[in-house]
């Protein structure tokens, strides 16, 4: 069984067309011998690869315009990404095939990470995003669903500037490499990882005030009234929220209305004033300030695009 990953013989970034009719097109680019991804503009037609492979890696799928299916014969599952959604899988070894369903317009990124490539990035820490997933590839899982969540501007922006690696750039597999990471610390940095060390009692208690901010995040209560609501004080639920989530609670209302902006960016006819407004920040000055010191990136650069 060959590896999937290893297709270049020398230093250079490299891309191979696997499908080519038109515009239509699928692109397989190997950006590095553990790092790989393929790149779909389709109109009304299909495509279909099978992948039997023995690397350990994960994938991440992002479908911004069709429907992606992929069907894994060891574990016997269907698995679906619908348009809209960023899937993150992981598998430690593949007899699958994917496929890439007809539709009006089809533009489907999907990122392969080997993982000897995360090796090189873990931090001892089985509650960091790296760790987690690696730990998870040592097991023998054919292909199992980490997250799923909706596409964002930033991730539209950065698979964008990836994209946009020109082959005449110096340095153009590092170039490739960096963009790649910063789509990789992006995505990870979105996922909710359980704690060690946390009580059952202590877990519930914040994912009860967790249920409450997701809901009411543009207006959130004050954090009496949030403590009163979960039943406790105060001063004990500000102490286990951040114990549970390495995070303050104003710090995780913050966090969501930031990550709704980053949602609301996508929209052609809303002004970035007007996305301030909607997630609750009178001043669009602030929220812009607020937003690159998160993201890196101002919110007027992310304009709404294709992959």
């Amino acid at each position: 069984m060959e590896s999937f990953f290893f297709n270049i013989t020398d230093t250079r970034y490299k891309v191979t067309a696997l499908y080519e009719e038109g515009s239509d097109r699928v692109n397989r680019v190997d950006i590095s011998n553990g790092i790989v991804f393929l790149e779909s503009r389709m109109h009304q037609v299909g495509y279909r690869f099978d992948l039997s492979n023995p690397d350990r890696m994960v994938m991440i799928a992002m479908v911004n315009q069709g429907k992606l299916e992929i069907d894994d014969r060891i574990g016997g599952n269907l698995f679906c990404v619908e348009e809209g959604q960023t899937v993150i899988f992981v598998s430690s070894r593949q007899k699958m095939q994917v496929r890439f369903k007809a539709a009006p317009h089809t533009e489907i990124f999907m990122l392969f990470i080997a993982d000897f490539f995360l090796k090189r990035y873990l931090g001892g820490n089985p509650n960091e995003p790296i760790d987690l997933l690696y730990t998870k590839l040592q097991d023998e899982v054919s292909l199992e669903e980490v997250s799923t969540l909706p596409i964002d501007a930033l991730s539209l922006y950065i698979v964008d500037k990836l994209l946009n690696v020109r082959e005449d750039d110096r340095m153009q597999s590092m170039r490739a490499e960096h963009r790649v990471a910063e789509f990789m610390i992006h995505r990870l940095s979105l996922l909710d990882i359980a704690r060690e060390g946390v009580s059952e009692e202590e877990r519930r208690l914040a994912a009860h005030a967790k249920e409450i901010l997701l809901a009411e995040c543009i207006d959130p209560p004050t954090i009496e009234v949030l403590a009163h609501r979960c039943a406790t004080n105060a001063s004990k639920l500000k102490k286990v929220f951040k114990k549970v989530y390495q995070s303050t609670l104003y710090g995780y209302v913050q966090k969501l209305r930031l990550e709704e902006a980053n949602m609301l960016l996508r929209k052609e006819h809303l002004s970035i004033g007007e996305i301030a407004r909607r997630v609750g920040y009178r001043h669009q000055g602030h929220f812009s300030k607020l937003f690159f010191e998160t993201y890196g990136v101002y919110p007027r650069e992310l304009v709404r695009g294709s992959m």
